[in-house]
């Protein structure tokens, strides 16, 4: 049966290959991808050259205004019927920068905004027009764990704040330094999975909520801001990890996250899915009075 599911962050890495996989394997989706209009209508016309039904509609993730129109957007094509009914959202698109001051055309950090309030505007504004069943997936990180075991000491663990603080910049120490930025990283993707969490109590029974983390996939373009030593090193160095237990491939990486999407890999919701099976996220990320209170911040954003 014909079914949309709309995507962010399938314009490269980890994303682009579970694009591909979700319209090879689920031929009758149409994907919808949210991206920056000038590679939104490219990357339609490449995903789509397959046979498959793409559709784009344009957004910059790192503006609530510009986010909230692709979302009303969306829910008005729904409503004409120019899309069949929507069965996903994949909040896939991330960003990390080499500081914790990089300001939206709101005034909010931007790594916050893209990784956290950008996917709670989609689900909130898109919430009453999915057809049961339906699955979000959440794309997180397991530098939320914090510890050396999951990140191998390369970015720091999450400093919780209260969100109207962590929606601003400044909030880390030294916030112009590559390091707050990486914890701005962190916290971020911890803050996905609390919210994850509040969606499982929250959103209509059928409508599934689940996180998925990739594990280290270098060479997705995630680095793509940081400093030449340290791209260099994701592009070219790191890359060779894939053939450790350490790192996986963005193929790889990405066929996975298909797999969460479609229901391959079964979890219910609420559910952390680590690379391939349903584990358990930090201690840390288990704590439902924080989650209330991120549920009502990011509701004042909406």
């Amino acid at each position: 049966m014909k079914h949309t599911i709309v995507m962010t962050g399938a314009s490269r890495g980890i994303g682009r290959f579970a694009a591909r996989h979700i319209l090879r394997r689920s031929p009758d989706a149409h994907l919808l991808v949210v991206a920056r209009a000038s590679r939104g209508a490219r990357l339609a016309a490449e995903l789509a050259s397959g046979g498959y039904t793409v559709s784009h509609v344009p957004a910059d993730l790192g503006s609530l205004d510009s986010a909230r129109a692709a979302a009303v957007g969306i829910r008005d094509r729904l409503d004409r019927g120019d899309l069949p009914p929507l069965r996903g959202f994949v909040g896939n698109a991330g960003v990390q920068y080499t500081n914790a001051l990089t300001e939206g055309p709101e005034g909010l950090e931007v790594t916050f905004t893209v990784n956290v309030l950008a996917n709670h505007l989609f689900v909130r504004l898109l919430q009453d027009r999915f057809a049961i069943p339906a699955r979000i997936v959440i794309t997180v990180s397991d530098t939320h764990f914090g510890d050396l075991r999951h990140n191998l000491g390369m970015v720091p663990g999450p400093v919780w704040r209260s969100p109207d603080a962590l929606a601003r910049t400044g909030a880390f120490a030294r916030p112009d330094t590559a390091a707050g930025g990486r914890t701005a990283y962190s916290t971020s993707k911890l803050a996905a999975i609390h919210l994850v969490h509040e969606y499982a109590r929250r959103l209509p029974s059928g409508i599934d909520a689940v996180a998925y983390n990739p594990g280290f996939v270098p060479g997705t373009g995630l680095a793509r801001d940081a400093g030449p030593v340290s791209r260099f090193a994701m592009r070219r160095v790191m890359p060779a990890m894939t053939f450790t237990p350490f790192a996986t491939s963005p193929d790889t990486a990405g066929r996975r996250l298909a797999d969460v999407v479609l229901g391959t890999i079964r979890a219910p919701t609420g559910s952390y899915v680590d690379r391939d099976r349903v584990g358990r996220s930090s201690e840390e990320s288990y704590d439902p009075r924080r989650e209330g209170d991120l549920w009502e911040a990011a509701e004042r954003f909406l």
